[in-house]
């Protein structure tokens, strides 16, 4: 698994080199080397290539999407594998921390169709995960997510003192959340 940075913050976290990062300069020479190297990382069989399109993290709700035309010429020059959209959001729903959602779009094989604009496919294909996303996360139905992380659940240390002394006294069980989570 490889995935761009940054260069400032590559060097400023140095920690991501062992991850599999790599620093990308925002200049004609730092597109020409992201090109090289992300070419060299998809001519490996069983590497992935992690790319946040947009160059930046952004505001989910904002539109029309834009990816970086770095990412057009990559998938261009793709002999093979696929390309699969991935939208994320935190929202908050009813805990005081947000939730982490994420939903993949439909994959998008390469080099056995002919694609005429990359830029195009791609800016359309994240914008209609990001909105089934949207959607889903609009919608607050735990049942729509497949939990893969969960954490402890707490309001407040206060807060959740009374309402634990409150279940015990009146013989309820307590909840140390607001809502039920998806099985």
């Amino acid at each position: 698994i490889y995935g761009p940075l940054d260069a400032e913050a590559h060097e400023q976290y140095r920690m991501f080199k062992k991850l599999g990062v790599f620093g990308v300069d925002r200049t004609a020479a730092g597109a020409r080397a992201f090109l090289r190297t992300g070419g060299a990382i998809l001519a490996e069989p069983r590497a992935s290539l992690w790319i946040t399109a947009e160059g930046a993290f952004t505001d989910p709700r904002a539109r029309p999407v834009s990816i970086m035309p770095g990412v057009a010429h990559l998938a261009k020059r793709m002999t093979h594998g696929r390309i699969v959209p991935l939208a994320i959001e935190y929202p908050f729903w009813n805990e005081r921390s947000p939730l982490a959602l994420s939903r993949f779009g439909a994959p998008i094989e390469v080099g056995a169709s002919e694609v005429d604009d990359w830029q195009a496919l791609l800016e359309a294909r994240l914008t209609e995960t990001m909105e089934a996303l949207a959607a889903d996360a609009r919608s607050r139905e735990a049942t729509r997510f497949r939990p893969v992380l969960t954490g402890a659940r707490s309001v407040g240390l206060v807060y959740d003192s009374w309402r634990r002394l409150r279940a015990a006294v009146t013989g309820r069980s307590y909840r140390p959340g607001h809502e039920e989570r998806p099985t």
